[in-house]
């Protein structure tokens, strides 16, 4: 077993710190839930698309440091690492925001991935050797494909009717906030600890 994990609201939980940012800079009420995907689209009923795509990069850039991991997947790894099953993270990320400030991404993301104990021997202890930011879809599908996975966890169900996602690998479709309830023919878990069950 070769299990690949995505990163991007996969391991990482952007709701709070989407929100955060937004409602300082004035772009959405207090009261609005929180979550990404309602400041998303808030930002996109209000004509505001161009904002939102800066905001993506402010948020994978400067604002790294404040997101959290989603419950349970700390735990999913230290589980894997203490039954010696292989672990990769391969992610489609781009080396800089496609609009506003020259974040460097990999380097944010890497950044995180220390502070909370992803490259700790003592604790998860997975090498940068184990982590891949590829730059374009094609490539993070190119990647599960040469690294053998057997399993992928991903939020995007798309991902999985790619013709390039290998038919040897199981797609885990990762939707915490249960919004692809009617995705049919996909194994759909909606928390890490659903994820540790049905692989561990």
């Amino acid at each position: 077993m070769i299990i690949g994990v995505d990163f991007d609201n996969t391991i990482v939980c952007y709701d709070k710190v989407f929100h955060v940012a937004a409602y300082e800079k004035g772009l959405i009420p207090a009261d609005l839930p929180v979550s990404k995907g309602r400041v998303r689209d808030h930002l996109r009923k209000n004509g505001m698309e161009e904002t939102w795509i800066e905001m993506q990069g402010y948020v994978y850039g400067l604002c790294m440091n404040q997101a959290l991991p989603y419950p349970g997947v700390i735990e999913f790894f230290h589980q894997c690492k203490a039954r010696a099953v292989p672990v990769l993270i391969i992610s489609h990320k781009t080396h800089h925001p496609y609009q506003g400030p020259g974040y460097d991404l990999h380097q944010a993301a890497h950044l995180w991935l220390d502070a909370n104990g992803f490259y700790d021997p003592d604790k998860i202890g997975l090498t940068k050797q184990e982590v891949f930011f590829d730059l374009t879809k094609q490539e993070k599908l190119n990647r599960i494909a040469q690294m053998k996975c057997t399993h992928f966890i991903d939020d995007l169900p798309e991902l999985f009717a790619e013709p390039a996602f290998p038919s040897s690998a199981q797609g885990i479709l990762f939707d915490p906030n249960d919004i692809y309830n009617s995705v049919p023919m996909l194994k759909r878990a909606q928390s890490w600890k659903m994820v540790q069950t049905f692989l561990i």
